[in-house]
C-alpha cells in the first residue's frame, strides 16, 4: 500500500514509522530483526531502509603497493526490504540514490521493486563520496533528486528510458523526498531550498520526510512556509533522540543542524551517557507530543541500529 494511502486511512491519527540501516557485509540480518522486533507493537505501516553509496578501499598488494578498489560496505537494501515485508507484513521504502547509480541501474532497481510488490520509494541525491568535497554525478546518472523523481514518475506510469509513450495515468510508485527544516547544507538560503523542494514535488513527489531536528519551531515554520508556496503533500518529521555526549559535536557536524541551548545545557550536566540517553528520551517525548498536537501525519524515527530508546519514547506517545 502507498504511504499516502496509509496516511489517508489513519483519519488524522499520527502513525509510527522507523528507518533502519543495512548491516555491513558479512553480518547477518538477525541483528537488524532484533532492532525491529521491539518496535512492532507500535504497528509501523512502513519501514525505510537506507542505501549506502560506493566508496574507495585500499588493498595492500605487498612491496609497499596499494590497490584502490570501489566497494559498498552496506549492500542489500532491496533484499532487506523484501525480507522485512515477508517477515513482518509491513510496507518497506528503499532509499534510491543518484550517487553511485546510472539511470539504467536505477531502472533495473525500480523494475525489481515492482516484482517484489514494493510500492514506495525514497528519492535522494546522496552525499559526495568520501574524500570528495562536492557531489559528482555518476557517469550516466542523475545530477539531483528532482531528475530522479522524474524517472520514478515516468517508470511508475509505464514509460521506460528508451520508450516514448506513457501507458498509465496513475503512478504505481509513491515517491518520497527529503526536506530540511534548517535548509540543506548546500542551499544558499531557506527560500532557495524551499523552491527546490517545490520543484521535486512538482516533478511527482508524493510526500516529504524531513532531516532530524530538535527545535519544533523550526519544523513548524518550515511546514508553514512550504504550504505558503504551494507544497501540499504530507510532510513527515524525522526524529532522532540524542543518546551520547558525543552527539553534541557529531550531529551538528554531520547533519548541519542546530541544537537548542536548553538541550545542550542538560546534556553537558549529565554524569554519563546513561543519563544523556534519558535526557534524549524525555526531550523526544516532549517533541513528539507537540508535533502530534500540530497534526503531523507520521512520526518517523531514525533508529541508527538501536531501538531501546525509541521503544521508551513510543510507549509514552502511542
Amino acid at each position: 500500500m502507498k504511504i499516502t494511502d496509509h496516511i489517508k486511512n489513519a483519519n488524522g491519527k499520527t502513525l509510527f514509522s522507523l528507518e533502519v540501516v543495512p548491516p555491513q557485509k558479512g553480518i547477518g540480518i538477525e541483528d537488524l530483526y532484533k532492532n525491529i522486533d521491539p518496535l512492532m507493537e507500535f504497528k509501523p505501516p512502513f519501514i525505510d531502509v537506507t542505501t549506502s553509496r560506493e566508496e574507495y578501499i585500499y588493498l595492500d598488494k605487498g612491496n609497499g603497493l596499494m590497490e584502490r578498489r570501489i566497494t559498498r560496505m552496506r549492500p542489500g537494501t532491496l533484499g532487506i526490504c523484501a525480507a522485512i515485508q515477508h517477515k513482518y507484513n509491513v510496507d518497506t521504502v528503499p532509499h534510491v540514490l543518484c550517487g553511485g547509480f546510472s539511470q539504467e541501474e536505477t531502472e533495473y532497481l525500480l523494475v525489481d521493486c515492482m516484482y517484489l510488490g514494493i510500492d514506495n520509494v525514497m528519492a535522494l541525491r546522496g552525499d559526495a563520496m568520501k574524500g570528495e568535497q562536492h557531489f559528482v554525478p555518476t557517469v550516466g546518472g542523475h545530477r539531483n533528486a528532482m531528475d530522479l523523481v522524474h524517472q520514478m514518475n515516468d517508470l511508475g506510469r509505464g514509460k521506460y528510458l528508451h520508450d516514448e509513450k506513457i501507458s498509465a495515468e496513475e503512478n504505481k510508485f509513491c515517491i518520497g523526498v527529503a526536506g530540511y527544516p534548517e535548509k540543506h547544507m548546500e542551499a544558499p538560503s531557506m527560500n532557495y531550498d524551499l523552491k527546490w523542494l517545490k520543484q521535486k514535488v512538482d516533478a511527482g513527489a508524493d510526500y516529504i520526510v524531513t532531516q532530524m531536528f530538535f527545535d519544533n519551531k523550526k519544523f513548524i515554520d518550515f511546514v508553514k512556509q512550504a504550504r505558503e508556496i504551494g507544497i501540499n503533500v504530507p510532510i513527515i518529521p524525522g526524529i532522532k533522540p540524542i543518546a551520547t555526549k558525543g552527539h553534541l559535536q557529531m550531529l551538528p557536524k554531520v547533519f548541519k543542524i542546530d541544537l537548542p541551548e536548553d538541550l545542550i545545557s542538560e546534556v553537558e550536566k549529565a554524569k554519563d551517557n546513561t543519563a544523556v540517553k534519558q535526557i534524549g528520551i524525555e526531550w523526544a517525548i516532549a517533541q513528539c507530543r507537540e508535533l502530534m498536537d500540530f497534526g503531523v501525519p507520521v512520526l518517523h524515527f531514525y533508529s541508527m541500529g538501536k531501538s531501546d530508546n525509541i521503544k521508551k519514547i513510543a510507549k509514552e506517545i502511542f
